[in-house]
């Protein structure tokens, strides 16, 4: 009888997931687990063809989701034997105006992470011409239509997603009966695409498939990684079909299916709120998520939160097994509560049973990590200074130069300033090293990759930079690190692997330390980036270094990047930020001043990082209030990384 009556809970709860999700999401750990999968189910249809004596057809993407299932692909060509040689390839879009040896074309991009490492017939490559000329671009179109058409269709289209939710290049008013056409992008569209177009304007137009091009493939495979794509996510999977959101139209589409990791996933139904889609396990943790979810739907603080409250709004279960709304609230309540706390080191000589961080050792080495010379003072400057203020000896290391943040009108500042120095001082200030540097940055054509001498030069503005920042904060020059890991200095936007060398760097200095707190950026939002990869050299570093008596006392704390903060129910420490403080740490982020934002696209959001920076934090203050909290300034928030072996 037990067993029925689980059957039938399980069988209303997939009901339920069904009415939300119309599209079905396959979940992955991570985005390496995915793209393997991805890339392992279109090899075995590649396979299958082969076994038939056919070709198969592939519509191709382009961004950063596609990257790890390309090189899966390439992988099993050269370990697995895997021929490409009866496929054809349709890219779905490529920028307009655009030269296909531009570093930034789909062009440029598809050889350098596929076709150029696999044995495709050159024949068999298809990618829109960024160089066709206005008079020929309708029959240019229709051209690449009727090209598809003519090999049978598409079998296997793969798709990114974009956060307005353009699936190519179709934006929003998309109609759900185009075809390849040229476009204009999207202000949002060109923002997230400004990284691969460093000193330069992205175009505001391109070729792409429409939207019914698309939906007449026999397949189509849609990916999302990381946490900036959870909301995108949820509106295409659960939301109404639009063309305000072109990825809806693919709940039409018989055979489509959701690649995502579990961050992109956190914002569905069945892992947001659970509750409102069937019946759940209950946690410590989702019990918090839950409450906090009915203080603010509710606008409420919590522990004016009553049984009808809970009773109305799905969450009766609650009630049944905590028996009032009275108990549950305290005890949420004083769980949040045991978060907030003035000393980030620990406070000594005080009992630290329901504090966040330990009373000993009162005095702490610390190591604050940075993945960029900015992070540090943007992300958790007001804890920086106030762990310094308190005592403990505090170290910062930055674990990339930077450079290819800075500008060029930077970097000829300061070449042109140090020439004009050197002339005042010296008369033979003839330094045939910034020459080369200042005519090769003049010389420098269209996202050309830096010299080794300019990213020297953009290296030392922000090295400059930070550590005026670091001593505004309180620091000693001998205090102070400039990690420069390997993985970054490729004067490109696509930087190299993680390897070792980078992580005996983050080791060595690990051991020099010995640090009883570290602090790490753990805002992953982007798992292609900057801060996975030197989160990833930290976690390896301290993996490597476990068998270390000091280590296993080593408490490794994690803040988010400077726009977002983590949800309250995940928040471990919760430092408050005074208006003093917030007054030095807006102080400390001026420092980084070839930081500021680059001119705004129109529209585009034009506050500044240290604005940016204080408006989360003060977010963060501001819902701890609403939940019935002490009002403060602002909040840093943290959480800490346990590893199995501590």
């Amino acid at each position: 009888m037990e067993s029925n009556v689980q059957q039938l809970e399980y069988t209303n709860l997939k009901f339920q997931l069904n009415n939300f999700e119309k599209i079905p999401v396959r979940v992955c750990e991570d985005n390496l687990a995915g793209s393997r999968h991805l890339a392992k189910t279109i090899a075995l249809a590649m396979r299958q063809k082969q076994q038939d004596g056919e070709s198969i057809v592939l519509g191709l993407a382009t961004g950063s989701s596609p990257v790890k299932v390309y090189e899966e692909l390439v992988r099993m060509h050269k370990e697995e034997g895997l021929s490409f040689k009866n496929v054809y390839t349709f890219n779905l879009d490529e920028y307009y105006p655009m030269e296909p040896d531009a570093v930034q074309s789909y062009v440029h991009f598809m050889h350098d992470h596929l076709f150029n490492h696999i044995d495709i017939p050159k024949d068999n490559i298809h990618i829109p011409d960024g160089t066709i000329s206005m008079d020929e671009m309708q029959s240019y179109c229709d051209f690449y239509e009727d090209k598809i058409n003519s090999l049978g269709g598409i079998d296997i289209q793969i798709l990114g997603i974009g956060r307005t939710g353009h699936v190519g290049f179709n934006e929003p008013g998309s109609w759900e009966h185009s075809l390849t056409r040229l476009v204009r992008l999207d202000n949002l569209t060109r923002q997230d695409a400004q990284n691969d177009f460093i000193n330069q304007d992205v175009p505001y137009r391109a070729i792409t498939m429409g939207i019914k091009t698309i939906m007449e493939a026999k397949a189509i495979y849609i990916m999302a990684w990381g946490g900036h794509k959870a909301p995108i996510v949820r509106t295409a999977v659960e939301g109404e079909v639009t063309s305000a959101v072109p990825s809806t139209y693919l709940q039409h589409h018989p055979n489509t299916r959701f690649f995502v990791d579990k961050a992109a996933a956190s914002e569905l139904t069945r892992f947001k709120t659970p509750w409102l889609a069937g019946i759940c396990e209950w946690n410590d943790d989702l019990i918090a998520k839950a409450v906090i979810w009915l203080s603010d739907s509710l606008s409420k603080p919590i522990l004016k939160l009553t049984n009808e409250d809970y009773n109305e709004n799905h969450l009766s279960d609650l009630i049944i097994e905590e028996a009032s709304a009275y108990q549950l609230n305290i005890r949420v309540f004083n769980r949040l509560q045991h978060t907030i706390t003035g000393w980030p080191g620990g406070k000594p000589n005080a009992d630290d049973s329901t504090r966040p961080e330990r009373a000993k050792p009162a005095k702490k080495r610390v190591i604050i990590f940075s993945p960029h010379p900015d992070d540090d003072v943007i992300s958790m400057g007001g804890t920086f200074l106030r762990l310094v203020d308190q005592g403990h000896d505090v170290h910062v290391a930055y674990q990339t130069s930077g450079n290819i943040a800075v500008h060029d009108y930077d970097a000829l500042r300061f070449i042109e300033f140090y020439r004009e120095f050197q002339d005042t001082i010296f008369e033979d200030g003839e330094n045939a090293v910034l020459n080369k540097a200042e005519k090769s940055i003049r010389k420098k054509q269209s996202g050309q990759p830096d010299s080794s001498t300019v990213r020297l030069v953009k290296g030392l503005i922000r090295k400059g930079e930070a550590r005026a920042g670091a001593r505004f904060c309180g620091l000693d020059d001998d205090h102070i690190h400039f990690l420069n890991l390997p993985f970054y200095e490729t004067g490109k936007t696509r930087k190299k692997d993680l390897s070792q060398k980078d992580i005996d760097i983050v080791k060595n200095l690990l051991e020099e330390v010995k640090p009883h707190q570290v602090y790490a950026a753990g805002d992953l939002a982007d798992p292609h980036g900057t801060h996975r990869v030197c989160l990833e050299s930290i976690f390896q570093a301290f993996d490597q270094l476990r068998d270390q008596k000091w280590i296993k006392d080593s408490w490794l704390w994690l803040y988010r990047g400077a726009w977002h903060e983590y949800p309250v129910d995940e928040i471990e420490m919760a430092v408050p930020i005074s208006p003093e403080e917030m007054i030095r740490k807006r102080k400390a982020i001026f420092m980084h001043q070839s930081q500021k934002d680059s001119p705004p696209f129109p529209g585009e959001d034009v506050r500044e990082f240290w604005q940016r920076a204080e408006d989360r934090n003060r977010a963060a203050a501001n819902h701890y209030r609403d939940l019935g909290f002490a009002e403060y300034e602002a909040i840093e928030a943290f959480r800490r990384w346990k590893f199995g072996w501590q």
